[in-house]
């Protein structure tokens, strides 16, 4: 489900769609913005080092997540505390991978710094957090009983 979110809405055409047809002060364009974090491109206009930093994000975002939820892995059982349990570890399972994701993808930005990671990675937390829970139910719908 990451990889689909990312191949989906991190590329530039649907960013730019994003962009030019949203507003950002209503809810429906700050989600849809929102999916566009983990950008990716083949841009000739950037900066290699943005543009590495930028696809580095986004497939950080992607294997970090297989790692957390492979981490986070317990085998819940059919009742209601495994559905929930198995919605909130994927949930988790990718808000902490897109926080970690941006920071240290951010360190590969041409003007990288301590606190421009620690941005990054409050974006990415806010990601998660707004688009993981469709990772956690992709979770529920793949777990093990």
């Amino acid at each position: 489900m990451a990889l689909i979110l990312v191949l989906a809405f991190g590329n530039s055409a649907f960013r730019q769609w994003a962009n030019d047809h949203t507003s950002a002060n209503d809810a429906g364009g700050f989600l849809l913005r929102k999916l566009t974090w983990p950008e990716w491109s083949f841009s000739t206009t950037e900066s290699i080092q943005n543009l590495l930093a930028k696809d580095l994000k986004a497939v950080l975002v992607v294997v970090l997540t297989a790692v957390f939820l492979t981490l986070f892995a317990v085998a819940p059982g059919w009742g209601i505390r495994g559905i929930i349990s198995a919605i909130v570890i994927g949930w988790a399972a990718f808000l902490f991978a897109a926080a970690l994701a941006g920071l240290l993808a951010a360190f590969f930005a041409a003007d990288a710094s301590l606190l421009g990671a620690f941005g990054w990675a409050a974006e990415g937390a806010a990601y998660g957090l707004f688009v993981g829970w469709l990772v956690g139910l992709a979770t529920l719908a793949f777990r093990r009983s």
